[in-house]
């Protein structure tokens, strides 16, 4: 299993601010992705809605069941918050399955392990993600889920790009979002297909998803990763015709 223990990526994520690693980020960082051509959404609050609301509408099990999460796998909850999905999906996947809980938030960060081991989670490690950069090991996943917090990636070309490699084969990157514009904690489906299609993920099917907010839309990796410099940013839709150009 790629995974370390819960306590050594706890101390890993912690160092993210060291000589080598800052280095590292000046070296890779940024070069030669398009920057994202649409406005970014703030992070304003690691909680989405209530878990209880969330749980009266049957949310995160019909996103799990959409997604084909199922015992055994090994799942990546990117933006992971206040872990209303990191819970569920632990006990999902059970004893023979993994879940990695990102977040980019010291803070949110420390909250979410200090609740895992509260309600040991055996099953879960939680770690320190970048801005661009979610930190995911290579080949470990089987579902990499993104519940409404695309909208607030601030380099979405550059964030996909170094999150593919984190696939295993048949892999699949499962995002919920609002149908409204990015700036309104949302991404017009249009806009979320170019930006996974710049970065080579093909789609897989999208649905509308009331229960969860908006809809959910399913991806994998197709051909090649292409080179940082060939990328085309996508064009957000206009505030005249709310369409994706």
């Amino acid at each position: 299993m790629p995974f370390l223990p819960l306590v050594l990526l706890a101390l890993l994520a912690s160092c993210e601010g060291g000589p080598a690693n800052a280095s590292r980020e000046r070296q890779e960082g940024h070069v030669g992705f398009p920057a994202a051509d649409r406005p970014v959404a703030e992070i304003v609050s690691a909680r989405w809605s209530s878990e209880e609301a969330r749980d009266r509408v049957n949310e995160a099990e019909e996103v799990m069941d959409r997604a084909g999460i199922k015992p055994g796998m090994t799942v990546a909850d990117i933006g992971a918050g206040e872990g209303y999905y990191t819970i569920r999906l632990a006990q999902r996947v059970g004893k023979e399955g993994r879940v990695l809980a990102e977040d980019i938030i010291p803070d949110v960060r420390d909250a979410l392990a200090t609740r895992v081991a509260r309600e040991r989670l055996n099953n879960v490690s939680v770690v320190l993600g970048l801005p661009a950069d979610p930190r995911l090991p290579e080949n470990s996943f089987d579902r990499v889920l993104m519940v409404h917090m695309y909208h607030e990636i601030g380099e979405p070309y550059e964030f996909l790009w170094r999150m593919r490699p984190s696939l295993r084969p048949g892999g699949q990157v499962i995002v919920v979002d609002a149908d409204r514009p990015t700036q309104h904690h949302g991404t017009p489906p249009e806009l979320l297909k170019c930006e996974f299609a710049a970065v080579g993920y093909s789609l897989v099917s999208m649905e509308k998803m009331p229960k969860a907010g908006g809809y959910i839309a399913i991806f994998q990796a197709s051909g090649e990763r292409p080179e940082p410099r060939t990328i085309k940013a996508c064009k957000g839709p206009t505030p005249a015709t709310g369409k994706a150009g």
